[in-house]
């Protein structure tokens, strides 16, 4: 798609529920090896939460959209994850302020984003954490809208880099979070918040390519 629409971000968070549901025992066994186990089962709570919501109302646009993900996955996931990916939306909502996004909007829809990870977090790349999958999407977003590729192509180039960036979280050893405490034993896991990064980054643009709904 050259740009996005509500009708996107309506679609992104039905994907989002899906792909989290049906990756929930994967993300449960990650963060069973590293934290609390229940990434998993705190973010298909929270998704299923927000499909409900979104039932019920009918948003305009896609801040709406994003807002409301933002509120419910706050008031609905314990642990980090919801604090996390609910400022995560909510700042991407004030940055995605029009009817639609092109591929410059959705880099900086997505930097937005990140930045409030970090901001919530404390986390830098390099941490074990979810911001080593949203650093490099941002980046390779903003690629894409600098050599003026479309939004869909923004998104599945920030999907892949997140994919990536997820998976170079295994050698590291992790210095925020409760994976933190314990020390070189967090080494060779993956973690679990970098993969549900990377798996809500591929459902946006699989959606975008018009596949997953």
């Amino acid at each position: 798609m050259t740009t996005l629409d509500v009708t996107w971000a309506r679609d992104w968070v039905k994907a989002s529920a899906a792909v989290v549901a049906e990756h929930r025992v994967d993300l449960i066994d990650l963060d069973r090896a590293i934290g609390d186990g229940d990434h998993g089962e705190n973010l298909d709570r929270g998704f299923t939460a927000v499909l409900r919501k979104l039932q019920e109302a009918e948003p305009e646009t896609i801040a709406d959209v994003f807002t409301l993900v933002a509120k419910t996955l706050m008031s609905t996931v314990g642990g980090a994850a919801g604090p996390l990916y609910g400022t995560a939306y909510l700042r991407a909502a004030k940055a995605a302020d029009g009817q639609s996004l092109d591929a410059a909007g959705v880099a900086d829809m997505l930097d937005a984003a990140l930045g409030g990870i970090v901001a919530r977090g404390k986390a830098e790349v390099g941490d074990k954490t979810m911001v080593d999958a949203w650093s490099p999407a941002v980046a390779a977003a903003k690629e894409v809208a600098t050599s003026g590729g479309s939004a869909g192509a923004a998104l599945a180039a920030a999907a892949d880099a997140a994919a990536q960036g997820a998976l170079d979280t295994e050698p590291l050893v992790a210095r925020k979070g409760r994976a933190s405490y314990l020390g070189q034993r967090s080494a060779n896991h993956r973690d679990p918040g970098a993969q549900s990064t990377a798996l809500l980054l591929r459902a946006a643009a699989d959606v975008a390519a018009g596949g997953r709904r």
